[in-house]
Order: C-alpha cells, then sequence, then structure tokens
C-alpha cells in the first residue's frame, strides 16, 4: 500500500516555481484551497482506488484543472440552431448590433444614470426611457421596471392594493417556471373578484361586476403563451374598455409581447399590437421588451400619467427597477422603431421576416461545407410566449448522426456550445435562429464534431 507519507505537504509544493506560477494566475488564497482539494483528492485515490503517489506535475495539473473548473462561467454565448426565435432558456431575444455598441459606450464608465445634467443635481433614471416610450405609442407617459411580471405586480400594488381588481377566468393561467398570474396578483395585495368561467366570459358578466362592487382596476391578461380552442368566448378589448369607463374605473392590459409590428404581415397569425391596446382605450399597458419588443429584459408601463405618477413613487418601484445597461439597450431598440427600421436592425423581426430563399441558400451553403446532410422544409417557431401554435415555414439542415442524443451532447460542449433539435432520429439545425455574425464559427465546429466521428 502506497504510504501517504510520501505525498508532498501543502507548504512544500507552494515554494515551487510550478505552484508560485499557479499563485500569479489565481491569486493565493483560491490557488491555496485548489491545491488542498488535489491534495484531498490525491489522498482518496490513493486510499480507495490504491493508486500510487503521483508526480508533483501531475497534482499541479489536478490544481488547475480545479481552478479552471471554479472559475468557468456559468452564463456563456450560444448558438440557437433550434428555429425557436425566442427562446426563453436561451436568454430570448438578441439584442441588434447598434444595441449592443450602445451598451458598451454608454454604460461601461459613468454615465448620467441618476444625474440631471442641465441643472447638475440628482436626476431620475426613469427618464431615460419615459420619453421614448411616450413618442413611440403616442401616450402620455411610460415606466421601466425588471420584467413584465414586475410592470404587473407594481401596477397592482400602487394602484389597488386592499382593493377590487375584476378579472376573467379565462385569464388566470400559469406561465413559465411553474409562475401562476393569480399568485403574481395576490401579492400585490389586490383583491381578485373573479368573473366568467374557464372557457367564456360575457360582457355582462364585467357590467354586474361594476355595478354591484366598489372595483379599483379591471385587468385584462392577453393569451399570449395558450390558445383556448373550442367552446370559447370574451368581449373585446374595446368593449371592455367601454363598459368599465361608464362605471369610471381604469383598464390595465396585461399585453405580455410587447409586439409594435403585425406579425400577420409576416405568415403569422395576428399578435395584438400595444399600439391596439391604446387605441382600445386602455388606461394603462403593461408588456415586455425582451419577447417581440426584440430588447433587453424589462418590463414596460404605458399609458396615463395620473395612473403612472403614484407607480413612479411606489417603494416596490425601487425594488424592480432596471440597471443602466438595461435602460440604454431599451432606448436604442425603441430608437430603431421610431426610425423605422426594425426589420433591418433588429435581430428576432430580421428572423421573422427572413425570406424562405435566403433559407434555403443558408442551408445548402451549411450541407456544401460540411460535405454531409439533407436540405429539408420544415418549421420555425416563435416561442417565448409569443404566439403558440404557429409556426412559420423554414428550410432546414438534417444530419443523420449513428446516437442523435450523443450528437447534441457533444455539441453542448463546444465553445460557443451549438444547440439543435431532434425529429424522428435526426438533428435538425434551422438557419432562421443562426445569427449570420456565429454562422462561421458554427460551421467550423459542427464540421469538426462530423470529421472526428467519420475517422474513428
Amino acid at each position: 500500500m502506497p504510504d501517504l507519507s510520501q505525498l508532498p505537504s501543502t507548504d512544500q509544493l507552494l515554494q515551487t516555481p510550478e505552484m508560485q506560477a499557479i499563485v500569479h494566475s489565481f491569486g493565493r488564497q483560491l490557488s491555496l484551497e485548489a491545491l488542498r482539494s488535489a491534495l484531498d483528492e490525491v489522498r482518496r485515490e490513493v486510499l480507495t482506488e490504491k493508486k500510487s503517489i503521483p508526480a508533483p506535475d501531475a497534482i499541479f495539473k489536478k490544481t488547475r484543472t480545479i481552478l479552471n473548473e471554479w472559475l468557468e462561467p456559468t452564463l456563456v454565448p450560444v448558438i440557437n440552431a433550434t428555429g425557436v426565435i425566442l427562446h426563453t432558456n436561451l436568454g430570448r431575444a438578441p439584442l441588434s448590433k447598434e444595441t449592443r455598441q450602445t451598451i458598451t459606450e454608454t454604460v461601461t464608465g459613468y454615465s448620467n444614470l441618476e444625474f440631471n445634467l442641465e441643472s447638475g443635481k440628482r436626476g431620475k433614471r426613469s427618464v431615460h426611457a419615459s420619453r421614448l416610450l411616450s413618442q413611440l405609442t403616442q401616450t402620455e407617459g411610460g415606466f421601466v421596471v425588471n420584467n413584465n411580471a414586475g410592470a404587473v405586480l407594481l401596477t397592482l400594488s400602487a394602484l389597488a392594493s386592499g382593493k377590487n381588481v375584476l378579472v376573467s377566468r379565462t385569464q388566470l393561467v400559469e406561465i413559465g417556471g411553474g409562475f401562476r398570474i393569480p399568485d403574481v396578483m395576490r401579492q400585490s395585495g389586490a383583491n381578485l373578484m373573479e368573473i366568467g368561467t374557464t372557457n367564456r366570459v360575457h360582457l355582462y358578466d364585467y357590467e354586474n361586476a361594476l355595478k354591484n362592487n366598489q372595483v379599483a382596476l379591471v385587468l385584462v391578461a392577453h393569451h399570449s403563451n395558450f390558445k383556448v380552442i373550442g367552446f370559447h368566448s370574451e368581449p373585446s378589448l374595446s368593449e371592455i374598455v367601454t363598459v368599465a369607463h361608464q362605471y369610471n374605473v381604469p383598464v390595465v392590459h396585461d399585453l405580455g409581447s410587447g409586439a409594435m409590428l403585425d406579425t400577420a404581415d409576416y405568415g403569422l397569425a395576428h399578435e395584438p399590437t400595444v399600439h391596439e391596446s391604446v387605441r382600445a382605450g386602455c388606461d394603462l399597458v403593461c408588456f415586455s421588451g425582451d419577447k417581440l419588443l426584440g430588447g433587453p429584459q424589462t418590463g414596460i408601463i404605458i399609458g396615463k400619467e395620473d395612473l403612472l405618477q403614484p407607480i413612479r413613487v411606489h417603494p416596490l418601484a425601487r425594488a424592480l427597477r432596471p440597471d443602466k445597461l438595461t435602460l440604454s439597450g431599451l432606448t436604442a431598440t425603441l430608437t430603431h422603431y421610431l426610425k423605422g427600421e426594425a426589420i433591418e436592425k433588429i435581430p428576432i423581426w430580421q428572423m421573422i421576416a427572413a425570406p424562405l430563399e435566403t433559407l434555403q441558400t443558408r442551408a445548402e451553403n451549411w450541407r456544401e461545407y460540411l460535405g454531409t446532410g439533407e436540405v429539408i422544409p420544415g418549421f420555425s417557431t416563435v416561442g417565448g410566449g409569443s404566439l403558440p401554435t404557429e409556426e412559420l415555414p423554414t428550410i432546414l439542415l438534417a444530419l443523420d448522426p449513428p446516437k442523435p442524443d450523443d450528437f447534441l451532447r457533444i455539441m453542448r460542449n463546444l465553445h460557443p456550445p451549438i444547440i439543435a433539435r431532434i425529429e424522428n432520429d435526426r438533428v435538425l439545425f434551422d438557419p432562421r435562429t443562426v445569427l449570420p455574425e456565429q454562422e462561421a464559427v458554427f460551421l467550423r465546429n459542427l464540421f469538426s464534431i462530423i470529421d472526428k466521428l467519420e475517422t474513428e
């Protein structure tokens, strides 16, 4: 049995040039912890696996491996070849080149986040997006928080805590990650008054509730991530607004996806837009910045200033406020819409609007580069809780590796990882969602995998 007394001590190893080089790269304290972990691992291997005492070089290598594992970032860029445009698990909307550049230029150093350059005194961070939101949506103002669930929570907390909020049972749903809309709403302290049934609600349900109860708000939640098929009906948004305003009750529309353009123009079902909610007369509209708006993750509230004011000063607003990176990215994204260049500049709209001919050319170029695969028709999806069941025709590259699941695992271990999907035991790659700037490394890495498998 190997003698553990022959194992060099921590102090002995720390004095060596090799270990000093590690300390120089990683710092003394972290390197010391990794060295001790490496030595503990060696002792276990010697005692339980009957291995011999390793040379110091092997211990140093093990120490470096431990350090690299500890410090390896968990959040890394990936290549999305799944065809799901707003892939929630992959960070939803990729940002435009101009948005990324604005973030880099504006926030890597100091900025006037909460400083009024004209007065030289403290300012408010909310001004950086409010003016653009007001101009874009033709409303009195806007307010930004960290996500749309936060926008709804803050709105209800500021305007309806301890009061009745009217909501249809057709809209009390569970969204991704197990979050339930009623639970989010109850955290605000509002009292939910449910009307209608799971599949049907009528205008008279709203009118009866408004006539017979003190109601602070009517909340309408858009079916952004599910679709009811069959015996189902609801009044239109404008009808709900009309009856609510007859009783002087404001309407808040939880729109969700934040579409500023008509998805029907690109072969999809029509997704209600922010402008339609405003034209319907909604007093406030809440929506996401990272879904069909195509910007960073935010929750946006637009509408009437007399309702926005208590929202701006509510204590919860500070807990939900966005940082300088988010505000900078959002303002750059909004500018694309104001300049009429969203289709040309915002990646998700470039993907949605991509012609089949372009996708065909890209897929055929991939096949030619890789020297294998079959170009076939298929479908992309919007994803991200937007346009459920809707699909866009696309062109796919299909590969037939002997073990598709292992092939996907190998791709996930690349730098950057490639994420694809399997259908009928074939690995499918959709050019619609592979960013042009990632295409070269995507093909090189994929070729290396294919080449390695063919030579084994």
